[in-house]
């Protein structure tokens, strides 16, 4: 490859790595598996643009597929050693100061919609079959037409139409489709951690749905719940546990948006200790599931504001 083609393939992949990265990291709801793919969809990108080699129409239509097809393979590599997993698995938590575009008119920009799926959502879209999912993440998340989709997963228009109302219907099943105000979160995250600390169980009563699930996610390296607590009650001895709270020495918390929520990253001093996402009902604004991320591997990529 000649130095300018190099330079030109190196634009086009950065112009369109945001798109990419958002893509791939909702079907697998990992950061270092989605940079792995990306990797890969680089390599097979700079060796199809070698001089002499037919010209590619829609650089944007080919690098998606690419990366498509490479993310499913990577995601049944996944689906095995997750068999092996310790407790519950949560996907790996983007972190961000800024608040992420959500239902706005610019949202109708794939490249400007990325990390919106929030990590409550993610949890659903690990019950759907790796097609449903990359369908539903290009249709639903994204906005490709089924006729294109079809394109990329070398398919029948008919067939992806039926993938789509497939996962539509496991996702609506288990999943409401409005989200809570982004204040209520907001200020109901800062409510539940203060209570936390301060093991102050009524608050947290009146705060968490009586039916409220806790997922905790240490991967076997840190401290965490091997399976779901289900209901308010055993939710709430279980984190004002003395145990729970004195393993964080020099506790602080900083308040930040995670996948397009704000949410809580909780540190032991300068290193990120846990992330924490609340799954709140917009109607009654009570905590229905609350997501805590402990597993040093999922943290490493999140640097404290200060």
């Amino acid at each position: 490859m000649s130095e300018s083609t190099d330079h030109e393939a190196t634009e086009i992949f950065a112009a369109h790595r945001e798109l990419l990265f958002s893509i791939v990291y909702n079907m697998l709801g990992s950061v270092a598996d989605t940079e792995d793919v990306l990797q890969d969809t680089w390599l097979a990108w700079v060796g199809r643009n070698r001089p002499g080699a037919e010209e590619i129409t829609s650089p944007r239509a080919y690098l998606v597929r690419i990366a498509v097809n490479h993310a499913l393979s990577r995601r049944t590599l996944e689906s095995r050693r997750r068999e092996t997993y310790v407790g519950p698995w949560l996907p790996e938590p983007l972190v961000s100061d800024l608040p992420e575009v959500r239902d706005s008119a610019d949202a109708a920009d794939p490249t400007l919609r990325a990390e919106t799926v929030s990590l409550a959502m993610l949890v659903v879209l690990e019950n759907l079959t790796p097609l449903e999912r990359v369908v539903f993440v290009l249709h639903d998340v994204f906005g490709y037409p089924h006729a294109e989709i079809g394109e990329i997963l070398a398919r029948e228009t008919p067939a992806i139409r039926q993938i789509a109302h497939r996962a539509r219907s496991h996702v609506h099943a288990r999943r409401p489709r409005y989200q809570a105000d982004p204040q209520v979160q907001r200020a109901v995250t800062e409510k539940f951690l203060a209570a936390q600390v301060g093991g102050d169980v009524t608050a947290l009563l009146e705060l968490l749905a009586p039916d409220a699930t806790f997922w905790s996610d240490g991967g076997g390296k840190s401290r965490a719940a091997l399976r779901p607590v289900h209901g308010a009650d055993k939710i709430v001895r279980l984190i004002t546990s003395p145990m729970v709270i004195a393993t964080v020495p020099d506790i602080g918390i900083e308040y930040r948006w995670v996948n397009g929520d704000p949410s809580a990253v909780v540190l032991s001093g300068d290193s990120p200790y846990a992330v924490v996402v609340l799954d709140i009902d917009p109607d009654t604004e009570l905590v229905r599931g609350i997501y805590a991320v402990r597993n040093p591997d999922k943290l490493s990529h999140i640097d404290p504001i200060n």
